[in-house]
């Protein structure tokens, strides 16, 4: 079977906490990521960061995302999370945003293969958790194989696994996937490769693994608001047929049980802020949901939130 590998919940700032987590590990993704968390920020005792942290019982295998680009500072994040059950250890080596990268760090780490090799093999002596990195295609005044470079030295420092978003980080999240650049690194390395950008659907998936040869796939922004795509990816994965797309009911049902799961993590009121912003991504394309997404921005209590959605026909 062409999609015999795992496929994965990308990490993603501001929307990958425990409760989305858990809504797609019970969707079917195999694994999952926190958001990514500054090893300066673990190291100075940020209690931000440290409740970025999370894991829960219910929620699939779970990376920890860290950054950072000291090799002391980023093994001390690490030895400090060794002792956390469910998870395996990734670093951001592809953020593309200006203060990340001003810093040297994300997707800046590109431009520094020996820095990556000396990270990871820091982390190796560090952690007994699986030690992954999440790497772009390139970044401007990195050499043109930079992603391979990258990729070859996690591999070479004791890194399990590389995720590959074919994008540079000029790209950001604009443009295609480049799937040419992702099979390049499957090609450079022996260690299990992610094919991670424009992953949608099925079809995307086998079209990612077939073009790419990777072993596994990544979502990212397709499953917010619809994380019934990993139903329908191991569903066909699996040679049934493409189950039908969700009810009002059900959409109504998950939006629940996500927010009461919010409610739970974090309370009502930081809860029903953070579910504003899910709500559009939910209601995208159902019919007569458009005077709903506007009053979502207006919800200020639990019980607005569930009168809203049960309105949902």
């Amino acid at each position: 079977m062409i999609l015999a590998g795992k496929v994965i919940l990308a990490p993603m700032a501001g929307f990958t906490d425990l409760s989305f987590r858990t809504v797609c590990a019970e969707m079917g993704a195999d694994a999952a990521c926190c958001e990514m968390v500054s090893a300066k920020g673990l190291y100075y005792g940020d209690a931000k960061t440290e409740k970025l942290l999370s894991i829960g019982e219910r929620e699939a295998p779970c990376g920890f995302q860290i950054f950072g680009r000291e090799p002391d500072i980023m093994a001390w994040a690490a030895e400090k999370l060794d002792r956390r059950g469910n998870a395996f250890l990734d670093v951001n080596l592809g953020c593309p945003v200006p203060k990340i990268v001003k810093n040297g760090e994300g997707s800046a780490l590109l431009r520094e293969p020996e820095l990556i090799y000396r990270i990871f093999k820091s982390l190796k002596e560090a952690t007994g958790k699986p030690l992954t990195g999440k790497i772009r295609t390139g970044i401007q005044g990195a050499p043109e194989e930079a992603a391979v470079m990258a990729a070859q030295a996690i591999e070479s420092a004791g890194g399990a696994a590389v995720t590959v978003h074919g994008r540079s980080r000029e790209q950001y999240y604009s443009g295609k996937c480049d799937l040419a650049a992702i099979a390049k690194v499957r090609a450079s390395v022996g260690i299990p490769v992610i094919g991670n950008g424009d992953i949608e659907s099925f079809d995307d998936a086998v079209r990612m693994m077939r073009e790419t040869g990777c072993d596994a796939v990544m979502v990212g922004r397709a499953a917010l608001g619809n994380p019934w795509v990993f139903r329908e990816i191991k569903a066909r994965a699996a040679g049934m047929a493409l189950p039908e797309r969700p009810s009002a009911e059900e959409i109504q049902d998950v939006m629940i049980r996500h927010f009461d799961s919010m409610v739970s993590e974090k309370g009502e009121y930081s809860a029903v802020r953070e579910m504003r912003k899910f709500v559009p991504k939910y209601l995208r394309g159902v019919p007569g949901s458009a005077a709903l997404r506007r009053e979502a921005n207006n919800i200020g209590s639990g019980d607005e939130f569930r009168k809203l959605i049960g309105s949902l026909k």
